[in-house]
């Protein structure tokens, strides 16, 4: 037997004495009167009264030493220490603990006090299984000092703690602090917002015609109406169709898939904030932009300065503002609009950008300022008034008509907003759609379908109307310091186990 499958059937051994003691292994529920860091923030008031506590946790490690034992229980805020007493607990009770192991959940009552080294402890009056793990835990050396964890042999295989989330959330404390960060940005941005009078709204996850976004959907079928429907990739239209009917600022947390790679920044499911205000423009929402992030630093880090992967980055507005066309023009050494189709192409290529015979010139432009300038962006900036044929859903721009009022904000070399002065033209929009179809015509699979109810919408009038879009699990990336976007994601998408 593999030595794994041998801890297995130990653990099942164990089980089934519990069983024939008459334990039960599962029971329903059990009394939790403190959690581990309330036992510790109020340990004066409890150990001068002796008054008892009640808490629960799993244990992550156990010490013998004959009539007494020692072992440490998690719970969600923390580690402590308990102390088993052969003559305190009695036979059976200390006779049950012999069977448990490191990952099981306990319950214990009993009195805090500290030992002689100082650690908060809680002598064990009586405990009680919770629940018996039947899997072991990956093996983490590590010792406390004081209340200071020193891990030796940390549980770092990338691949199964993103596929056994919970396992890495039991052994790496700090990625429980991670996504309690990602909550608390949430909720800076919602107490942003709603504070400047914001609705919070909800929209279709199940679209008709997908849109809002240059993607590939994901497609499902609906049986009872027998059509095929579209996982959103952007919520963008039908925030827009608010603000038709007469909401004038409104905001949606959404959920979107987009059928595309992934990489350190890319996951197909991933969290975005829309959010789009009546009778503004673009410039009005830089000024939002850059004022809400550096305020959600502040309530979340207690500082707009943040260090991301080694670097220092600060969001205190004003943020940096620059033309897209200008910056490409001055890392390629040549004004990219006056370039014939072939030697943009040639461009390109030369870049390691690729291109294929569907892709027009503002495609190219916009994968060639990824290329060459967008990792040059490292202090917060606003990249500003792209090619029309990026943003057909945005006004074009009052001064240059080949292009449109747009900007994306990029910091640590991501991309983190993406912003328009909103077309509400129905003429434009219909020209602008009509021509994204030609696109795809072409072959470009990611250019926009037509939406004609969209345009019926914008025939009935919308106002002038600045619209925004945030990528929550970016920003949780800078706000927590990690590389990858799947370690601010609970569950990211992984290929099947074999």
């Amino acid at each position: 037997m593999r030595p794994y499958d041998q801890l297995l059937q130990n653990r099942k051994e164990k089980l089934q004495k519990l069983k024939e003691m008459g334990v039960d292994p599962y029971p329903y529920r059990f009394e939790v009167t403190h959690r581990a860091q309330e036992v510790k923030d109020g340990f004066e008031t409890l150990s001068a009264a002796r008054d008892p506590v009640s808490v629960a946790g799993r244990i992550t490690s156990i010490r013998e030493h004959g009539k007494v034992c020692f072992a440490h229980i998690q719970d969600e805020t923390g580690r402590i220490q308990i102390y088993l007493k052969r003559d305190v607990v009695g036979d059976r009770a200390f006779s049950i603990f012999k069977l448990l192991d490191i990952g099981d959940i306990i319950g214990v009552r009993g009195t805090a006090f500290r030992t002689r080294t100082g650690e908060f402890t809680i002598g064990v009056e009586s405990l009680e299984v919770l629940c018996k793990s039947l899997r072991p835990l990956p093996i983490v050396k590590e010792k406390m000092e004081g209340d200071r964890r020193i891990v030796y042999d940390p549980f770092t295989d990338k691949e199964q703690r993103y596929r056994q989330r919970y396992v890495d959330l039991i052994v790496n404390p700090e990625v429980r602090e991670a996504f309690r960060k990602r909550t608390e940005v949430v909720r800076a941005l919602r107490t942003f917002l709603d504070k400047r009078g914001f609705l919070e709204v909800e929209t279709p996850v199940l679209q008709p015609i997908y849109g809002g976004a240059s993607a590939r959907p994901f497609v499902t079928h609906h049986n009872t109406l027998d059509i095929d429907l579209y996982l959103r990739i952007s919520n963008e239209l039908y925030l827009k169709r608010l603000i038709v009917g007469g909401f004038e600022r409104v905001y949606e947390f959404s959920r979107n898939f987009r059928n595309e790679g992934m990489d350190r920044s890319h996951n197909p499911e991933f969290t975005l904030l829309e959010a789009y205000q009546a009778y503004v423009d673009y410039t009005d929402i830089m000024q939002l932009t850059e004022e809400m992030i550096a305020q959600a630093a502040w309530e979340v880090l207690g500082t707009a300065w943040i260090s991301y992967q080694g670097t220092e980055v600060d969001l205190a507005p004003p943020w940096r503002r620059v033309r897209m066309l200008e910056a490409l023009g001055e890392r390629v050494g040549v004004d990219v609009r006056e370039l014939p189709d072939g030697e943009l192409r040639e461009l390109c290529l030369r870049h390691e950008v690729e291109v294929d015979g569907g892709m027009g010139r503002g495609k190219m432009m916009d994968k060639l300022f990824d290329e060459v300038v967008k990792p040059h962006l490292v202090q917060p900036t606003f990249v500003l008034d792209y090619p029309v044929e990026t943003s057909p859903l945005a006004k074009r721009h009052r001064e240059d008509p080949e292009l449109v009022e747009r900007f994306e904000a990029f910091i640590a070399g991501m991309e983190i907003a993406n912003a328009f002065s909103e077309l509400n033209d129905p003429e434009d929009q219909c020209r602008r759609f009509e021509e994204q179809m030609r696109l795809r015509e072409r072959g470009d699979e990611e250019a926009q379908v037509l939406d004609e109810d969209f345009i019926r919408a914008l025939e009935y009038g919308m106002p002038p109307t600045g619209g925004l879009g945030i990528g929550i699990d970016r920003l949780v990336m800078l706000f927590t310091d990690t590389p990858s976007i799947r370690d601010v994601i609970f569950f990211p998408q992984m290929r099947p186990e074999e």
